[in-house]
């Protein structure tokens, strides 16, 4: 398998609701490259299965490197989540605007603790 130098990974990808992805779009995240965005946006319609592509597909890409996900839609996919190990690209949850952030679902945040034996 080839590698892929950190320096090569420039972008940032997200999955999360209209409100968090237009705000990361604004601040100049945005990338579309021969039809292939870097973002996702979820409502509640949103089928678990295309959340579940668009993470494989980001996680995949030799691009990104940090994904940045709204933790109630990682909820969504929690076990996914969970099994990603990589470190590149990075896996962020972020709370959005409906939804706070809750520590104790942030896989993150819980391998970390795990490490330190809390």
């Amino acid at each position: 398998m080839a590698t892929v130098n950190p320096k090569d990974r420039t972008l940032l990808a997200v999955i999360g609701d209209e409100d968090s992805v237009t705000g990361l779009l604004l601040a100049g995240i945005g990338n579309v490259d021969n039809n292939k965005k870097n973002f996702l946006i979820v409502d509640a319609k949103t089928q678990t299965s295309v959340i579940e592509a668009a993470f494989q597909e980001f996680t995949e890409r030799k691009d990104i490197a940090i994904l940045l996900i709204n933790q109630h839609v990682a909820e969504r996919i929690r076990p996914t989540v969970d099994r990603y190990q990589a470190a590149f690209p990075a896996l962020l949850e972020i709370p959005s605007k409906e939804h706070p952030y809750d520590p104790a679902k942030d896989s993150v945040l819980k391998r970390v603790q795990k490490l330190r034996g809390d």
